[in-house]
């Protein structure tokens, strides 16, 4: 997958996200589910370049980049970006962007000089994050992970538009149901038609 442009410099994005059967993605800022292989794959899949030379942008609200272990965020190989109107740049580390929102973030990639080290865009969450995502022009695939079962969750993902069609997994992408530690979970890959 390369950078898709709309017109000029309009960049699409992609949205990537882990379900359960009833939407659910996150329990107290965290995740419901420990599955290590869904998070290599989320992190394999928003790190992937074919350019060497570039690397991807991972867009988030203020609560997920939050929810993600202290040790592990600024989420590495990627440019970080938050999207808040309640946090400044002091309250994040000098390499991770602060937009007020995702347009504005956009915007930021597309005119400064960073547009051109930039090979893809991925809105990593939360609830808000996507729902305004799938309504933007902007909106190119949704990676769906659904994770087969129901865990307690107190925040879901925005019903999915019916604008959104199914198609052939990326070559990376593992086939079929997936399971570990007795939870079982499968990729899909969704297109904005």
């Amino acid at each position: 997958m390369s950078q898709l442009l709309l017109s000029n410099k309009m960049l699409k994005y992609s949205l990537i996200v882990a379900v359960c059967e009833s939407f659910g993605i996150g329990i107290k800022g965290d995740l419901p589910w420990h599955i290590k292989s869904e998070l290599k794959y989320f992190s394999q899949t928003t790190k992937r370049v074919t350019d060497p030379q570039k690397r991807n942008v991972a867009i988030m609200g203020r609560k997920t980049y939050f929810g993600i272990p202290a040790s592990k965020r600024p989420l590495p190989d990627r440019l970080n970006i938050v999207l808040s109107r309640t946090l400044t740049p002091a309250d994040l580390p000098s390499d991770v962007l602060l937009c007020p929102d995702l347009e504005t973030a956009m915007q930021k990639i597309e005119n400064e000089e960073i547009g051109n080290q930039i090979e893809n865009v991925w809105i990593v969450g939360g609830s808000g994050v996507y729902a305004e995502a799938m309504k933007s022009p902007r909106c190119h695939r949704l990676y769906l992970t659904q994770i087969k079962g129901n865990f307690e969750c107190d925040t879901f993902f925005p019903e999915i538009p019916p604008s959104f069609c199914e198609v052939p997994l990326d070559a990376e992408t593992p086939r079929g149901i997936q399971e570990e530690n007795g939870i079982k979970y499968e990729y899909k890959i969704l297109e904005k038609q």
